[in-house]
This record gives C-alpha cells, structure tokens and sequence, in this order.
C-alpha cells in the first residue's frame, strides 16, 4: 500500500497564479499613488531656446524706425491764378529767397489794368478841373471880397464927414441917415462876403480832401492790380530745396491752388511711427538717441501727434547736440527712445513665449535640467531686450524662452 508523501513546499505551484495576479496589481497601485499626474511633452533639447533669469539695470526705452524729414516745410500756393506760361527750377534744386519758379499769364488782369489806369486818368483830369474851376471861383470871390472892402471905405469916409457936418449944422439930417446907412450896408456886405469867402475855403478843402482820397485809392488799386500781376511770378518766401512742384506748361492754375512745396534746409527733425500701445507713455521732453558708426546722436521728443492711424501714432525728434554728417532727408534710423530712468530689477530676455502666454506664465527648468514645468510669474516692463519680472522666477533659474505653440496644453516639458 502506497503511502501519500506530504508537499512541504510552502508556495504551491497552483498559488503561483494569484501571487502574480496580486503583485500586479500591488505595482499598478504604487505606480498609481506615485505617478507624475502633470501631462508631459518631450522634445530634444536642442529644438528650444533656453536662457538664465538675472539680476541687472533695466533700460525702460522702447526701438522706434524714423525718417529724416525738414524742420519747416513751406507750401507753395497760387497767390493769382493764371496759365502756366515757364517752369524755370525743376524739383529737388536749390532756392534762394525770391527765385522764381513759376511764370503764369493772365489775361483778364491785363484787361483790369487797362481799365484802373483809364478811370485813373479819367479821375485825375476831373481833379484837375475840379481845381481849376475852384481857384477860378476863388479868384472872383477875393475881387469882389476887395470891391466891398473899397467900397466900405469909400462910404465910411463919407460917412464920418457927414456926421462932423451934421454936428455942425452944414447939411440936413436926411442926409447924414442916408450915408449912415449906406456905411453900415457896406459893413454888413463886407462881413457877408468874408463869411462867403471862410465857408467856400471849408468846402473846398473838403471837396479837394475828398477828391484826393478817391484818387489815391485808384492809385492803390492800380498798384494792386499790378502786385497781382507781379504775382504771377510764382516766387520762393525763402531759402531751401524744391522738393514738389505740381505745374506742367499749359496748365490752368486756380487762385490758392497747391503747387508744391519747399523744404527748409537750416535744421532737421526725425519723424517716427510708434505702436499706439505706448501712447499714454511717450511725452513731449523725453529724450532718445542712436548710433552711427562710432557716434551717439542725441534726441528730444518735440511733439506728439494725437491722431492713432492703422494703430500706430507719429512723433517728432529733434537733435539737442550736433547733426550726424550728410544727413539726408528720407535717412531712417533706428532710434531708440527712453520711457524712463533705469532701475535695477530681475530680467527675463525676451522671447517667443509671450506671444502663447501673455507674459502669465512660462516653463522653469528643473535643477537637474532634465525637464521643465509650468509656473505662472508676472511680468512688468519690457524693452527689446528684456522683461522685467516683478514675480514668479528666482534670479539664475533657467527658462525656455522659445515659442510655446508646439507644447500644447502640456503642463511640463521633457528633453530627449
């Protein structure tokens, strides 16, 4: 009879089964409890751009493109209208005041001339019989002023004999009252004809005042009418260049109409576009500067456009220091224009990042530098350098700077 030999074997084989079965599921648990739960990008560290948090001077100023325009520019108007009869400068040469550019001619002034200097001699030949007719009057009124004047005389001698012989009882009464009379008749013409003559010298001061006047208005007309045509020779108020001229020989030219224009060369300004995002910032006085070749060219903000044109505003630069050599109008350069004094703060160098982010958050290397995760930060100023970090990031920590579109909406990124 067989006898059953006892397994001392403290694993059977048919345990082998469930103890992997639970081990499995032991190491599916650890690994649960203990996994990353952030969502993971892997990418070859070569592909990013990568750089160090640090502490330093932050230059508040932004980059700005400007042209170099005149300091003044004269319009160059039509002050008469008229056919354009020579150009005489061409664009872009020199002027100096009261060269002339244009020659017009026209017509119906030639025809006003004639006419203001016809009535003009029409007026004059009235004046002068008007004065003629009045000194001739003149001459009548002292030759009967002098007849009274003789005439009283006569009469008052008669009269004071009579009166002595009156007195005297040599002639009758009625004939002393008759030469009596008679001298006081006379006394009365000659005050009247004094009087006649006073008034008549009133108003023929007058009327010759205002005969004078009415001719010397014809006289400034004429000399208008003929300012008009000197006007007609388009001239330059001042010295500069001709940099427009809008007039072909044979053209029509409409009085104020814009013929061109004349820069004035004695100073230069910058004229510069700068993104509307910093129009409460840019002020008139702030200062800007830029380099040419081995020089620094300093600049002040001189005026501030208000009108914001396809999102962009325009300002005006003036040099505070001397002019770069051969300047030219139309040079650009690349200026740039402080905001404000520099302060020291933590810097982040600016990258593709901000455009994903909005400068909200960014992805921080960790010490080992083997990966990279998430972490929100805040961002003040910023230069074309640099962002100035008031929190999130610790001077010396690394962040990938680079464009964030690839990563997703991944929360940490690792390198390959």
């Amino acid at each position: 009879m067989d006898k059953v030999i006892e397994d001392k074997r403290w694993i059977k084989p048919k345990h082998w089964k469930f103890i992997i079965i639970g081990a499995f599921i032991v190491l599916s648990l650890l690994l649960f409890m203990f996994r990353d739960p952030a969502s993971t990008y892997r990418v070859e560290r070569d592909k990013v751009s990568i750089e160090n948090v640090s502490q330093g001077e932050f230059n508040d100023y932004i980059s700005v493109t400007g042209q170099v325009v005149p300091f003044s520019t004269i319009f160059l108007d039509a002050i008469e209208g008229g056919r354009v009869e020579k150009r005489i400068i061409e664009e872009g040469e020199m002027l100096k005041k009261g060269d002339i550019i244009l020659e017009l001619t026209n017509n119906n002034l030639n025809l006003e001339i004639l006419n203001s200097e016809a009535q003009l001699a029409e007026k004059s030949n009235y004046l002068r019989e008007v004065r003629i007719s009045m000194e001739q009057q003149k001459l009548e009124i002292e030759k009967s002023l002098l007849q009274t004047t003789f005439d009283l005389k006569t009469k008052k001698r008669t009269y004071e004999q009579n009166k002595e012989l009156y007195t005297d009882g040599l002639i009758a009464k009625e004939e002393y009252l008759v030469a009596e009379e008679n001298y006081l008749l006379a006394v009365r013409s000659r005050d009247m004809m004094l009087e006649r003559k006073h008034q008549d010298s009133l108003f023929r001061n007058v009327q010759i005042s205002q005969l004078e006047y009415n001719l010397d208005n014809m006289e400034k007309n004429l000399a208008l009418v003929h300012q008009r045509m000197e006007n007609l020779k388009v001239k330059s108020p001042v010295n500069g260049q001709l940099g427009m001229l809008d007039a072909e020989i044979g053209q029509s030219i409409g009085m104020g109409q814009r013929l061109g224009q004349i820069n004035v060369l004695d100073s230069f300004k910058i004229e510069a576009e700068i993104d509307e995002h910093y129009i409460d910032r840019v002020r008139k006085g702030l200062y800007a500067y830029f380099d040419r070749n081995t020089d620094t060219f300093k600049l002040e903000v001189k005026k501030v456009y208000p009108e914001v044109r396809e999102g962009r505003f325009i300002v005006d630069l003036i040099f505070t220091g001397n002019l770069p050599e051969n300047i030219r109008i139309g040079q650009t350069y690349y200026i740039k224009l402080e905001l404000g004094l520099p302060q020291e703060s933590l810097l982040l160098p600016r990258g593709g990042f901000f455009q994903s982010t909005g400068g909200q958050w960014v992805f921080v290397l960790d010490k080992s530098g083997e990966f990279a995760v998430r972490r929100n930060i805040k961002i003040g100023r910023q230069n074309p350098q640099y962002y100035e970090v008031l929190d999130g990031l610790n001077e010396g920590e690394q962040v990938i700077i680079s464009g964030y579109d690839i990563f997703g909406d991944n929360e940490k990124v690792t390198f390959k």
